[in-house]
């Protein structure tokens, strides 16, 4: 466990949001808990605003989903970010689509291999195809991405999480943030590695 930073001041308006996102089942949730209780920073996850203030335009009852009504929550987002006078962590696998890009001051993309994905998200009970779905998109880097599509390169961080825990990848997070550690994208390589395993079949198959 890492030390707990306490803000002393206001921060200035700008930069004052970390994004933490990532295909669902790398841990999101978790690792924004554990780095808002040490730095102090107030956490707002996307799923959890879009379900609590029904900014939703439907049910997706095949995925057993909420479909998010991206313009509210950009909207809510919006609001919650110009209100606010602390550092904020947005989680959610779609919140660089919903916080205002301005202010952004890093992007921190949870990466975790495809078979490790998978057994969890069948743990969760998540349905077959929905499965298929989730562990394409890691393998074909669709957060990281977006992330950079909409951030900027220079703002965005991977983080492979695979095999460890919550508390590690939060060290990790809080020594770029201190500048100890450089914020890099290119480190994971999901294809290159189902390629060289002869597995691309297996977890691409329906696409």
């Amino acid at each position: 466990m890492g030390s707990r930073e306490k803000q002393s001041s206001p921060i200035p308006k700008g930069e004052r949001v970390i994004i933490v996102t990532g295909t669902p089942g790398v841990g999101k949730s978790t690792v924004s808990i554990e780095l808002s209780s040490r730095l102090v920073y107030r956490l707002v996850s996307v799923g959890d605003l879009v379900k609590d203030e029904r900014l939703y335009t439907r049910v997706d009852r095949k995925r057993d989903t909420l479909v998010a009504d991206m313009d509210q929550t950009s909207k809510r987002l919006s609001d919650i970010v110009s209100g606010s006078s602390e550092m904020l962590i947005v989680e959610g696998h779609y919140a660089v689509d919903v916080v205002p890009q301005e202010t952004v001051k890093l992007v921190f993309v949870l990466r975790r291999d495809p078979e490790e994905l998978r057994e969890i998200l069948r743990k969760r009970s998540y349905g077959e195809q929905k499965i298929r779905e989730n562990i394409a998109a890691e393998i074909l880097d669709v957060c990281l991405y977006d992330a950079v599509d909409r951030c900027g390169a220079e703002k965005v961080c991977e983080v492979n999480v695979t095999g460890r825990k919550a508390d590690e990848v939060v060290d990790e997070i809080q020594q770029v943030m201190q500048g100890k550690k450089k914020c890099r994208i290119g480190t994971v390589d999901w294809l290159g590695k189902l390629d060289s395993e002869g597995k691309i079949d297996e977890y691409l198959k329906d696409f």
